[in-house]
């Protein structure tokens, strides 16, 4: 099976093929958590709490007897939703708002003005907020981050849709008569595919930091949902005689984030024009 050329000048850095691979382990894992493990998340033993990893429970058990492995597999279905779908919804109003910002002088100056004062809180601190508002479920988490994560993308889109608004072939498009919004959607939003892609990798790593630290900290999704930062949370206070009940979440956080991260630098190095010739 020939490798199309893309994926090879993609993955011509072994870091990124290293993440990319991480990352794959991670999602299949995720979906095939119920034959993988092969424990119910929430099956408690007591007399089996704080097992050391064995054969018959890879990375030991929780506090409530628990399969760690299990409940980070079956976590990694909720850490991944939730990120996948803040990355989605960041995109999408990020977008809009970028496009809108920066195709209608009249309309740039109200919304940047919006987008630089939600920029200027801490990220952690305005979702804490808006979560402490909207209530701790999945889905509020979700609503928040996007809230979050939104002005970041407007302002990269918006920056470039003012570039590419006073090139040529849009000039050619409005002389022949084209709307606004085939403009827009034929001409100008197919431009800046590659910005957009990039962010949505680097939202979808950032989310799930984000998430890990609302939970630890009380605030993102209830305890009963097993996401990865809920079991950091709930198990920092048996870390000095089971190290492992933090440690293999905390690792789950880091490499897959890691691997977002190394995985989004290498899509960037691909689609930026200056780099092409390097790679």
């Amino acid at each position: 099976m020939k490798i199309p050329l893309v994926l090879k000048k993609l993955f011509r850095r072994r870091i990124v093929l290293a993440a990319a691979i991480c990352l794959l382990l991670v999602v299949v894992l995720a979906l095939l958590a119920n034959v993988v493990t092969g424990y119910d998340p929430n099956d408690t033993a007591v007399r089996e709490r704080l097992s050391v990893p064995t054969a018959s429970h890879l990375m030991g058990t929780d506090e409530l007897g628990r399969d760690l492995f299990a409940r980070i597999a079956f976590g990694g279905r909720y850490s991944l939703t939730i990120a996948a779908l803040t990355a989605m919804g960041s995109i999408a109003f990020g977008t809009l708002f970028g496009l809108v910002a920066g195709f209608f002088r009249r309309l740039d100056a109200p919304i940047m003005r919006v987008v630089d004062a939600m920029m200027s809180l801490p990220d952690i601190l305005l979702a804490i907020a808006l979560v402490a508002i909207l209530g701790p479920s999945m889905l509020n988490v979700v609503l928040a981050l996007v809230l979050v994560y939104s002005p970041r993308v407007a302002r990269v889109v918006r920056a470039s849709t003012l570039v590419v608004r006073e090139l040529l072939f849009v000039e050619a498009a409005r002389a022949v008569g084209v709307s606004t919004a085939g403009i827009l959607w034929r001409h100008i939003l197919p431009n800046l595919m590659s910005p957009i892609l990039v962010q949505a990798s680097f939202i979808f790593a950032y989310a799930i930091l984000a998430e890990a630290a609302l939970s630890f900290l009380g605030v993102g999704v209830p305890p009963e949902i097993p996401t990865w930062g809920t079991m950091v949370a709930g198990s920092q206070q048996y870390a000095h005689e089971a190290l492992w009940i933090v440690l293999f979440p905390g690792l789950a956080i880091i490499l897959t984030a890691l691997s977002l991260q190394l995985l989004g630098d290498g899509v960037r190095d691909l689609l930026d024009p200056r780099l092409k010739k390097s790679m």
